[in-house]
């Protein structure tokens, strides 16, 4: 699939082109993706990105440029503007990457400050990352019908808190505009209504490229109502894991491919790798002890887990490290261009686990290049799934909006 993505290139970019047109794409976005070898599809895609810290920084010049073209077509005028972040005080790989967004948008000719919905801020507080930076949280205030940090009085909102917790009043109704916005965030969004409109984008790719669209899609279902703490919803679980695993059995018979399949149970909404397991069994539901319901009864926040998606398990193949360790590639993108990517690397967890979990570092991705300067056939399949992502988002962005 590489080399097809490879031949046609220009093919595959005007169909690019012309999806953009109808639909603008989220003002970021980064894509966690797994790679089998016989299969590439993404399994989460994060419109509040915190990773910018593990781009390599010869990816820099590329992020400072599509913040320029993005921030232009919101507010051709601007230069102010505020970072809304997530309300960690004490993870500082969070606030590593926050500073990275400070100075890619810094760089991009903006002035920045940092507005902190953090209900005990009342006056600035400074946090040092490891790295040796120094950014500064301030308290976000609403004037009227538009925030502002003191005497900071911006035209653009960077939202930059995936708002597991609920959506603020403080955000609400505001002149000035929000990006991405709030509609978007986790207490609004629903992981299968986003791979449901991925759905529709992979198969109308895989007509235009002539392929089996399942070789970037991965099946889904999802539940109703489900509570793990009291068994509830149960049955229902367990029926959509066999009804997943008995379709994916069907199409490794079809490529005579020897893995055995497995799916991934997830909150259908939230990130941090929270509320996750992989089966290979329907009786694996059924079985599960206290420790593992408790486990998968709250998300991020704490919120109460309700529905969950039945996702095909996708095998990892790729590997980094001596000794071997299971690796996946996340891409990042800005508007519509990709700006650069990592992989997630987890030394103790297989080719059919979650490494989104404690233990896992990260690697930096080259974008390599071919002799005629082009990028490496696996980095372009990698973007060009990852902008498939990307356009589903878009239009979970246009039903929000509309």
């Amino acid at each position: 699939m590489e080399a097809q993505l490879n031949d046609h290139h220009a093919a595959v970019e005007s169909w690019f082109e012309a999806k953009w047109r109808d639909v603008p794409p989220p003002f970021y976005a980064s894509v966690d993706l797994r790679n089998a070898g016989f299969k590439l599809a993404p399994i989460d895609t994060n419109l509040f990105p915190a990773g910018f810290n593990n781009l390599q920084p010869a990816f820099r010049p590329k992020c400072t440029e599509a913040i320029r073209r993005e921030v232009a077509k919101i507010c051709p005028t601007a230069r102010r503007v505020i970072v809304v972040p997530e309300n960690h005080t004490r993870n500082l790989f969070y606030f590593e990457s926050l500073a990275t967004l400070v100075q890619i948008l810094a760089g991009a000719g903006l002035e920045v400050r940092i507005g902190s919905l953090l209900p005990d801020l009342t006056t600035p507080r400074n946090v040092e990352v490891p790295s040796g930076r120094t950014i500064t949280l301030e308290r976000l205030v609403r004037v009227g019908n538009k925030v502002r940090v003191e005497d900071f009085d911006p035209c653009l909102v960077l939202l930059n808190n995936d708002l597991s917790a609920g959506r603020p009043p403080i955000l609400e109704g505001l002149e000035q505009p929000v990006v991405p916005p709030p509609a978007l965030g986790w207490s609004n969004r629903r992981k299968s209504n986003h791979f449901a409109h991925y759905r529709r984008v992979a198969a109308e790719f895989a007509e235009m490229l002539h392929i089996d669209p399942w070789l970037i899609d991965p099946i889904f279902r999802n539940c109703g109502h489900i509570d793990f703490q009291k068994r509830e919803g149960e049955d229902c679980l367990a029926s959509f894991v066999d009804e997943v695993l008995t379709a994916v059995a069907k199409k490794y018979r079809e490529y005579g491919i020897e893995q055995e399949p497995f799916v991934v149970i997830k909150a259908d909404s939230g990130t941090y790798g929270m509320a996750i397991m992989s089966v290979k069994s329907p009786d694996e539901v059924r079985d599960l002890n206290r420790k593992q319901r408790t486990k998968m009864a709250h998300a991020k926040e704490g919120v109460t887990v309700t529905q969950v998606l039945v996702q095909e398990g996708v095998h990892t193949f790729e590997t980094l490290g001596d000794p071997p360790a299971s690796a996946e590639p996340v891409i990042y993108m800005i508007g519509p261009a990709v700006v650069g990517g990592f992989y997630r690397v987890h030394a103790e967890r297989g080719h059919t686990e979650n490494l989104n979990a404690p233990g896992m570092h990260f690697e930096p991705m080259a974008e390599s290049r071919t002799a005629a300067g082009e990028a490496s056939p696996l980095f372009y399949a990698y973007g060009v799934v990852a902008r498939l992502a990307l356009l589903a988002a878009a239009r979970e962005l246009k039903e929000v909006s509309s």
